[in-house]
C-alpha cells in the first residue's frame, strides 16, 4: 500500500491500539491475517494492563500536570511504571528532571488508576 500523504496523527495508549486491531483481525479471517499484525496483537495482548476508559483518564489527568507532555503522558500510561527509578527512565531523553514531589505525584496517579 502506498501513502501519499498523512491526514491525520494522534497518539494511541495500547488499549486503544489493541481495540482498533481486534476490529481489524475481526474482518479477517486467521490465514488472512498478515504476519505484521499478529505480532502487533500478541504484543499489545500481552503488554496492554489498563483498559480503554482507564488508560484514556490516566493520560488525561497526567497531562494536566506542569512538565508533562502527551507523549510522555501516554508511555507512562503504557508502562505504568510503580517505582521513581521506572519513571526517571521514562524522563531520561528530556531536558529537566523532576523533583521528588513531582515523582510522587505521578506515581500517586499511575497507583490510583492501576
Amino acid at each position: 500500500m502506498i501513502v501519499k500523504r498523512i491526514l491525520d496523527e494522534q497518539y494511541l495508549t495500547l488499549p486503544e491500539v489493541k481495540e482498533i486491531l481486534a476490529d481489524v483481525s475481526k474482518q479477517k479471517t486467521e490465514e488472512e491475517l498478515q504476519y505484521e499484525l499478529k505480532r502487533a496483537l500478541d504484543h499489545v495482548n500481552t503488554f496492554a494492563k489498563l483498559d480503554v476508559a482507564e488508560s484514556r483518564a490516566l493520560v488525561n489527568e497526567l497531562t494536566d500536570l506542569k512538565k508533562m507532555k502527551e507523549e510522555i503522558a501516554i508511555r507512562i500510561a503504557d508502562i505504568t511504571p510503580l517505582s521513581k527509578n521506572e519513571l526517571r527512565s521514562i524522563y531520561a531523553k528530556e531536558r529537566f528532571t523532576l523533583t521528588e514531589d513531582e515523582l510522587e505525584e505521578i506515581l500517586d496517579i499511575v497507583a490510583h488508576h492501576f
